[in-house]
């Protein structure tokens, strides 16, 4: 059993930078799994593509196919058929444009066009810009997530709410901000 208070401890004490990249995927991982599994299925992790180009850090099958809840509603939306995570616990460097368009290029058809970068920190305005580049060109959606939003998803479940209600509301604020 994972325990919310544990997970808010290793995610305030987790190192920045290479010290505590593996130790920051595992803790958005457990924290993730605790959050959105079920409705979710458990995460496919570092999920390679056929020629191995490509490794995934976590894919979370959504099978609301139905429509039933926020999951539901994101795969009609926006085809989130697998809900791709990626995990970046920079020091010195920023999160930017190269980091999203990482993130843009694994989010092929069949996954459909939803990603989420946890980021140890906030990305700088490149990343802002090549994620509005995406969703002009590609229809695709890359949220950005800190240890701060993972928090407030565990008091949001935690109250006995949908803590995919704010996945949701970063949706519709990308919307609103996108240019």
């Amino acid at each position: 059993m994972i325990d919310p208070i544990q997970l808010r401890a290793r995610l305030k004490a987790c190192p920045p930078g290479h010290a505590g990249w593996k130790e920051f995927a595992d803790i958005c991982i457990d924290t993730l799994t605790y959050l959105f599994v079920p409705p979710l299925a458990a995460p496919v992790l570092e999920g390679r593509t056929h020629s191995e180009i490509d490794r995934r850090d976590a894919i979370f099958p959504n099978r609301n196919h139905e429509g039933q809840g926020h999951w539901g509603h994101l795969y009609k939306e926006l085809g989130a058929r697998m809900v791709l995570f990626e995990f970046k616990n920079y020091d010195a460097m920023d999160i930017g444009k190269a980091e999203v368009n990482q993130t843009r290029l694994y989010l092929k058809q069949p996954m459909g066009k939803l990603a989420v970068l946890c980021t140890n920190k906030k990305p700088n305005e490149a990343a802002h810009i090549a994620r509005n580049v995406a969703y002009t060109e590609d229809k695709k959606v890359i949220l950005f997530i800190t240890p701060k939003e993972l928090i407030e998803m565990m008091a949001i479940k935690e109250r006995g709410d949908d803590p995919a209600d704010l996945i949701l509301d970063l949706v519709e604020m990308f919307y609103i901000q996108h240019e």
